[in-house]
């Protein structure tokens, strides 16, 4: 990862003023972040709401 995604994908979203992060929580939103700015993020939803579907649906 280029040194200019590092500051704007990690340092700009976790260093923000009043915010609290544990490594928990930085670890699940990253990611998400990531397929936001990459442009993957109307496919990934797609998918998890296939995926949250099929538990909840299929079975009736």
């Amino acid at each position: 990862m280029i040194e200019g995604a590092c500051r704007h994908l990690i340092k700009d979203r976790m260093d923000m003023t009043g915010a609290r992060w544990t490594m928990r929580d930085a670890e699940a939103v990253l990611p998400l972040g990531s397929l936001y700015i990459s442009g993957h993020w109307d496919e990934y939803w797609q998918f998890h709401l296939q995926q949250e579907h099929k538990p909840n649906h299929l079975a009736l």
